[in-house]
């Protein structure tokens, strides 16, 4: 059972990856994002969950923060005590105005855990949709949960 959870997770986020490869290649790494999750409970189709972000521009700029929510629509069922995701942001140029991660990102999304756990998000948005944060997110979590669907993150 744990092994077609994960093997369902790798072939969604696989399939997300490769919708948007194309248009990640006509973009430069702008610098990293990192982001604290809050505890969770899955509503079944669907949770909200409270995030607070660090961006480090890889210019060499200021550090930025955000904070904002991660929303799922689709399969989530289970809790989770939060974790930590960390992104990679990518732009037509390395040298963001500041600011310019703050507006509204959406995707795919699908995570898993039985105690330690792990997922995988596919983002795109931001300014005008110029944003698109890495293809395949790193994520660490703590809990029992399934998570499958289409995501949406603010950031403000």
């Amino acid at each position: 059972m744990r092994f077609s959870i994960i093997a369902t997770i790798a072939a969604f986020v696989l399939a997300s990856a490769a919708a948007t490869s194309a248009q990640a290649q006509s973009r430069v790494r702008a610098g990293g994002l990192s982001c604290n999750l809050s505890p969770t409970v899955g509503l079944i189709i669907g949770s909200r969950q409270q995030i607070q972000c660090t961006f480090t521009p890889g210019s060499g700029g200021p550090v930025e923060y955000y904070s904002g929510h991660i929303g799922r629509l689709g399969l989530d069922l289970g809790i989770t005590a939060g974790g930590r995701m960390i992104w990679g942001v990518f732009a037509r140029t390395s040298r963001l105005p500041p600011r310019t991660l703050a507006g509204t990102y959406v995707g795919a999304s699908g995570d898993a855990s039985l105690g330690l756990g792990g997922g995988a998000n596919v983002l795109v948005g931001g300014s005008n949709r110029t944003i698109s944060l890495q293809p395949l997110s790193l994520q660490g979590q703590v809990g029992v949960n399934l998570a499958l669907g289409v995501a949406s993150m603010t950031l403000r």
